[in-house]
């Protein structure tokens, strides 16, 4: 039996193979609205075969977006927009949903990356971004607006009223995310961290704030539905933050009931030397799981059906994410399990397509004619 395709259990959540899609920023929101990008966008991933889709980086509030394009989950109108996709896909597939709730932090207010991806002051329609301190990102821009106790409380403030209205959405499951140098990570990294209060300097005062991120998310969920977290396992900079405080982090986050740890890298500063290559960040994943016995999730350059079975089914991780993958092959899921003799879900509709080889592709279907 392939290990890719055998169900796991995350708190009251059955999914039927280790498969996520990865959240995906599309760049493509209005005022944080989700639209009919999304709505073709999250229908077609649905479909992929993977048990679980994640939705993109939706940030808590508009100034947390790292876009003027970027997904949000701040007001009412935010909210009713996802409704329609949501029920969608409930209707033609059975892909479990996780959300993904995100604060971009010092690196908001940029241009979409095809425009450049740059910050964009305020004069150019761009806003103040806010961060641990008054840091930038990169050399010779504007420094962030260093949060004070008032942006502290109102930015947890806002991912809990984000997380209640992800479980009015109907919503399985939340990644909290602390990666790829948005606000959890900058507070994690002496790179972005330089406060001198109780949120900075040692190790356990740079973890304060996303851990009571944390917990005030996972307080606001029901407790029946998982919540995990993304986390950047290094900096890939001297003197950053790096595997072995990621594995204190991940300790720290299972005494709190993590369900699972997505376990990616780099993005705090332009500085960074990624050692790029298929499956760069799987022995990270395995670090992390080794060290703690955490849920983890491996993502990056994640290919091929062959590769995804090595790295489950030799425990360096529990599940994997594919994000380019699946934009490249939007049927991954089906293809690695016709690959592996696994089975995934499909609508009926698309029963028929199913190779003359792989009957049991789909499972138990019929197709009649007369």
């Amino acid at each position: 039996m392939s290990a890719l395709f055998s169900p796991i259990t995350l708190r009251g959540l059955t999914l039927s193979n280790r498969i996520m899609v990865a959240p995906m920023c599309q760049y493509s929101a209005e005022n944080g609205e989700a639209n009919d990008w999304h709505f073709t966008h999250i229908n077609s991933l649905a479909l992929s075969g993977a048990a679980a889709f994640c939705i993109e980086a939706t940030a808590v509030e508009a100034i947390g977006r790292i876009t003027p394009g970027c997904l949000g989950l701040w007001n009412d109108a935010t909210e009713a927009a996802l409704k329609p996709v949501m029920a969608s896909v409930r209707k033609h597939s059975k892909a479990a949903i996780v959300m993904q709730l995100a604060h971009a932090g010092r690196k908001a207010s940029s241009h979409t990356p095809w425009d450049g991806g740059q910050l964009i002051p305020p004069a150019e329609g761009g806003w103040q971004p806010e961060g641990p301190s008054d840091v930038p990102h990169k050399e010779g821009e504007a420094a962030p607006r260093a949060l004070d106790d008032a942006g502290l409380k109102r930015v947890r403030d806002a991912f809990v009223a984000a997380a209640q209205r992800t479980e009015r959405l109907g919503i399985d499951a939340i990644e909290v995310h602390c990666a790829h140098g948005y606000l959890l990570h900058q507070f994690l990294s002496p790179i972005s961290n330089r406060r001198t209060d109780q949120y900075g300097g040692s190790l356990q005062n740079r973890m304060r704030f996303p851990l009571e991120v944390f917990d005030a998310v996972r307080a606001a969920f029901p407790n029946d539905k998982p919540v995990g977290l993304r986390v950047s396992a290094t900096d890939w900079v001297e003197g950053g933050w790096e595997i072995s405080q990621t594995i204190e982090f991940a300790k720290e986050l299972k005494k709190r009931g993590v369900d699972w740890i997505d376990v990616s890298s780099g993005g705090v500063s332009p500085l960074q030397k990624i050692p790029l290559g298929p499956g760069y960040q799987v022995p990270l994943a395995q670090a992390v799981k080794e060290a703690t016995g955490v849920t983890t999730m491996a993502v990056g350059l994640i290919t091929e059906a062959k590769q995804a079975e090595e790295i489950v089914a030799s425990g360096k991780a529990d599940m994997v994410a594919l994000a380019r993958g699946m934009l490249y092959d939007p049927r991954w899921g089906w293809h690695a399990a016709a690959e592996l003799g696994g089975e995934v879900s499909a609508p009926p509709q698309y029963w028929r397509s199913q190779p003359s080889t792989q009957k049991a592709l789909f499972g138990a279907t019929t197709f009649g004619t007369r």
